[in-house]
């Protein structure tokens, strides 16, 4: 089932048409509720609840190996975090960088994480390398060596998106994971688009570290995403917040009986993990709506839909359908105004959809998701054809 059939499984305001499922996704009305039992269940008896040992480390182990068995891994190589930034703070503090250590990233790469590390190289001395992509993105090669062909014997960092954010690109990581290893570069990978977008098989994969969103495309409530680490790699990692997991000594287990990096990110004190908790939740959601399957009829109307507004706009595409997100696609649009356009749109037209600046482009972000529908998709040519008319629309 698609579209309006599956609108009133959500909670999305009726009056907004919603093309935006890639900033905070949106949580089906099943799993939000299963997200307001755990919390009622937390503040009827907060002491057994958070109490390692009387049911926290159990359900937060289910929900890694949920989560485990859909990403492809092993479910003691990965632990639950607010979200992919947090998850990348943990990994990028940790990392041993020097002085003249190169941190090698594309230039395609998401507002956020390129403070995070401008952040650490100021802390550490390091620099910030930036390699361009070259466009329209149509080969593998294309990336493979733009990629490979930036790496120096400085380099000791590979920062790639899996999915990126303000071009919708999809990266094909393998070839530049493997030759990152053998140079004895980390590699860090940005994984906020994936988890629910794309197929993942994490440990084929191989990257040293991957952090992702459970919250945008796997539809899990807002606060629920991961880290993956090797397991060579995880005795370096330190928490953010050192608390009553962490165990200076790195024994072979942790002080509540997991392994020191699973403890040391879960059992941090006080807080509320309902969020993550409701993982295994939105997991059962997708499966029993199918919509692995309609992935495909949503993919089939994010691009067809993106060459009506390059046909509109009379703009290049960003990439072959190939090398973009199946669900999410950026659109060059000719203006200059993007913050202007994203209000007009919102305001005028009730369409909720970003318009990123992106080095010297405006692009508009279209998101498809199971509950958006052609008419909608009219709404939006329309919409938008209507307001690049208008003198502040150039």
């Amino acid at each position: 089932m698609n579209g309006t059939g599956m609108r009133d499984l959500f909670l999305l305001d009726p009056g907004t048409i919603f093309l935006n499922h890639g900033s905070f996704g949106a949580c089906p009305r099943q799993v939000f509720e299963r997200y307001q039992e755990w919390q009622v269940q937390l503040e009827r008896q907060p002491v057994a609840f958070l109490d390692p040992e009387r049911g926290y480390r159990r359900w937060m182990a289910e929900t890694r190996r949920a989560l485990a068995n859909d990403l492809g891994t092993n479910a003691d190589d990965l632990v639950g975090c607010v979200n992919a930034t947090h998850g990348l703070n943990i990994v990028a503090r940790s990392l041993p960088l020097e002085p003249g250590d190169e941190i090698l990233m594309t230039d395609h790469e998401y507002a956020a994480t390129q403070k995070t590390w401008d952040f650490v190289a100021r802390n550490t001395g390091a620099k910030l390398v930036y390699v361009a992509i070259p466009l329209p993105l149509t080969e593998a090669a294309q990336f493979n060596d733009a990629v490979i062909g930036a790496m120096t014997d400085r380099t000791r960092v590979l920062f790639a998106s899996h999915i990126t954010s303000p071009t919708s690109l999809a990266f094909p990581l393998e070839t530049v994971i493997e030759e990152a290893r053998h140079r004895g570069i980390y590699t860090v990978i940005d994984g906020a688009h994936a988890p629910g977008h794309v197929s993942l098989d994490l440990d084929r994969l191989g990257a040293d570290f991957y952090c992702g969103n459970c919250h945008k495309w796997m539809m899990a409530p807002k606060g629920a995403g991961f880290l993956h680490a090797r397991k060579e790699h995880q005795p370096m990692l330190d928490p953010l917040v050192i608390s009553h997991g962490w165990q200076g000594d790195r024994m072979a287990e942790g002080p509540f009986g997991g392994s020191p990096f699973v403890d040391a990110m879960e059992i941090q004190g006080t807080r509320d993990p309902s969020a993550w908790l409701t993982v295994p939740e939105a997991l059962r959601f997708r499966r029993e709506q199918g919509l692995e399957e309609a992935a495909g009829t949503c993919s089939d109307l994010a691009h067809e839909t993106a060459g009506r507004l390059l046909d509109l706009c009379r703009t290049e595409p960003l990439s072959s359908r190939e090398y973009s997100a199946p669900l999410m696609v950026s659109v060059p649009v000719p203006t200059k105004k993007h913050a202007w356009l994203q209000r007009e749109l919102h305001d005028r037209h009730r369409i909720e959809i970003p318009v990123v600046r992106w080095n010297a482009s405006s692009c508009l972000r279209l998101s498809v998701q199971c509950y958006n529908t052609r008419a909608e998709m009219d709404l939006l040519i329309e919409a938008v054809a209507s307001l690049l008319k208008l003198p502040d629309g150039t």
